[in-house]
């Protein structure tokens, strides 16, 4: 059987119609973004009886193992497969499975796992995740050697994904409750499935008492997960000792009915982490644009902080279509000028 180095990616299933959708909207763009990417042609969303399809050809040879995990990784795309038009006598579209793994340094059900009001789907924000790396310098490193900061953290789910790929990963949030039943998870989960586990918890007196925990998780080569209680754009002293980070990723508050909180919560925070992020590295945020156009999001990014806003395909068409409420959230990918 001749390779024909045309590959279908299932689009990811989902729990609900709402989240079908969302990966249906993204997973073109996911690929597109990857190093894979960058090397495949007659990239195209089909279907193939009933179910939808990212179809795509690798012009230049067939995929290699680290095509594999890159495409495993992803969180838009589910099974692979290689396509066939027909077999000798048989026609097709005619199927092949393509073994894809990605060595997942937790489970990836980890940010599933963790429950909490006002969540934002664990497969967005892997996604959103994903885009911020591709788009940076960092794109080729494997996650293990990255480090990863939601300053806007809520209850952890960019963390847990963070981790769940093998990243270092730091957390800041305002609610102090928020970081405490994160804190609180992370110790119930890894006591509940036996992984080694060591914290230091500390206050940090001259940052108005900010809470903050530091969890170094597994035996070898551990995960490092860092907690802090404070606002956003104090975000480079809460998390002192954990480093610059290669991407900042964060989910902006939704129910906002206008834009000058957005902005004022934007205006504290946009210059620090510009400061705060390792050169080459990336800041991906998603946010309702349904009253905050994607043109007034730009334009105010670039107008507050040294950010370059990526504009280049696929990074312009990431808006979709949430629920009823958010009719519309986009995500904006920057990196600091230079």
């Amino acid at each position: 059987m001749t390779s024909t180095n045309t590959f279908v990616a299932q689009v990811a299933p989902q729990r609900s119609s709402q989240y079908s959708n969302l990966a249906r909207d993204l997973a073109t763009a996911e690929l597109l973004a990857s190093p894979l990417g960058q090397t495949l042609s007659n990239v195209s969303l089909e279907q193939i009886a009933g179910q939808d399809y990212v179809r795509f050809t690798k012009s230049d040879g067939g995929l290699t193992e680290q095509h594999h995990r890159q495409l495993a990784s992803m969180a838009m795309i589910g099974n692979v497969f290689e396509l066939f038009d027909s077999i000798d006598a048989v026609q097709g579209p005619l199927l092949r499975p393509v073994a894809v793994s990605y060595p997942f340094a937790m489970s990836r059900d980890l940010p599933s796992i963790r429950r909490y009001k006002g969540k934002t789907s664990e497969f967005f924000t892997q996604f959103v995740c994903n885009i911020a790396k591709n788009a940076s310098d960092f794109r080729d490193l494997d996650w293990r050697e990255l480090k990863l900061l939601d300053p806007l953290c809520g209850g952890g789910t960019s963390l847990f994904v963070g981790l769940s790929l093998g990243a270092s990963v730091a957390g800041v949030e305002l609610e102090q409750s928020d970081i405490e039943s994160t804190a609180t998870f992370v110790m119930q989960y890894c006591r509940e499935n036996r992984i080694s586990l060591s914290k230091t918890q500390e206050r940090l007196r001259k940052l108005g008492n900010a809470h903050r925990w530091t969890f170094q998780i597994g035996r070898d080569d551990p995960l490092r997960c860092m907690l802090v209680s404070g606002g956003g754009a104090a975000a480079k002293e809460l998390t002192s000792g954990f480093g610059q980070p290669h991407l900042i990723v964060a989910d902006l508050p939704y129910g906002i009915q206008h834009n000058a909180p957005l902005q004022d919560l934007l205006s504290g925070c946009l210059p620090a982490w510009a400061k705060l992020l390792l050169p080459g590295g990336c800041m991906a945020f998603s946010w309702d644009s349904t009253r905050f156009t994607r043109e007034d999001m730009v334009a105010f990014v670039q107008d507050t902080a040294p950010f370059e806003v990526v504009q280049t395909p696929p990074y312009d068409n990431l808006a979709h279509r949430v629920d009823r409420v958010i009719k519309r959230r986009d995500v904006l990918v920057a990196r600091v000028r230079r």
